[in-house]
C-alpha cells in the first residue's frame, strides 16, 4: 500500500494554524509580504500540491521574493513545531498500520511535500519504522505524483499496489501506474469530488483492514 501524508495520515491542519500565522508573521517582519494574512483554509485547501504552486494559489500577489521565503519558512516552522509534540495523526492509523505489516503488506508513502518534513513527520509521530519507503517530491525532484510513484514502485519491484489518498493527484498517481485506488473521504482539506474514480472510498482509517480482507 502506498499513502499520502498530509490529509491521509497526518492530520495537518493540527501543524499548520500555527505555522501559518507564524510563516506571515515574520513575512512582514521582513517587509516582504505588507498584505493581510490570507486564511489559513487556502493553505489547507492546496495540500498535496508541489509547493511552489501552493503559494501561488495562497499568495499570488506577492513576490517570487516572498515565496522563496515562505517556503523556508514553513519548513522551518513545521519541523519546530513536530519537535514540540504538535500535530497529530488521524484515529487509528497507527493501530491499523501496524496491523496491516503484520498481514505482510509492504507499505510506502508518496507526498508532494518536502523530504525533511515527510520523514519528521513519520519519525516523530513513531510510524517511520512500519515503511518500506518514504518518498517524497521534495527528493525526488518529480513533476508530478504520477512519476513520484512509478520510481517507487520501480525501485522496490512493485507490481501491484493500492494507492490511499485524499486528493486528485492520487488518484491520478494511482490510475497512472494501474493500480487500485482508495479514496479518504474523512479528510476536510479536498473536494469530495477530488475522489472520483477511487475504487473505494473510506470514512475511517480502519476500514483498510476490512478491504484488505476482502
Amino acid at each position: 500500500m502506498i499513502f499520502d501524508m498530509d490529509g491521509t495520515l497526518f492530520e495537518t491542519d493540527t501543524l499548520l494554524v500555527h505555522v501559518h500565522e507564524r510563516i506571515f508573521e515574520t513575512l512582514r517582519q521582513e517587509g516582504l509580504y505588507l498584505q493581510p494574512t490570507p486564511p489559513v483554509e487556502k493553505l489547507l485547501a492546496c495540500l498535496g500540491m508541489l509547493l511552489e504552486d501552493i503559494w501561488r494559489k495562497v499568495m499570488p500577489d506577492a513576490s517570487e521574493a516572498a515565496q522563496r521565503r515562505a517556503d523556508e519558512l514553513m519548513l522551518q516552522y513545521e519541523l519546530e513545531g513536530l519537535a514540540a509534540g504538535e500535530g497529530e495523526l488521524y484515529p487509528h492509523v497507527a493501530e491499523t498500520l501496524h496491523a496491516l505489516r503484520e498481514r505482510g503488506f509492504r507499505l510506502f508513502v508518496a507526498s508532494n511535500g518536502l523530504e525533511q518534513y515527510v520523514k519528521e513527520v513519520a519519525r516523530y509521530k513513531g510510524i517511520a519504522p512500519l515503511f518500506d519507503g518514504l518518498y517524497s517530491a521534495g527528493e525526488y525532484g518529480t513533476a508530478s505524483k504520477v512519476q513520484l510513484v512509478a520510481r517507487l514502485m520501480a525501485d522496490h519491484g512493485v507490481n501491484s499496489a493500492w494507492m490511499v489518498g485524499d486528493r486528485s493527484s492520487d488518484v491520478e498517481a494511482g490510475k497512472g501506474n494501474g493500480l487500485q485506488v482508495v479514496g479518504c473521504a474523512y479528510a476536510v482539506y479536498g473536494r469530495k469530488e477530488e475522489l472520483q474514480g477511487s475504487d473505494a472510498l473510506i470514512s475511517d482509517f480502519r476500514q483498510l483492514l476490512e478491504l484488505a480482507g476482502e
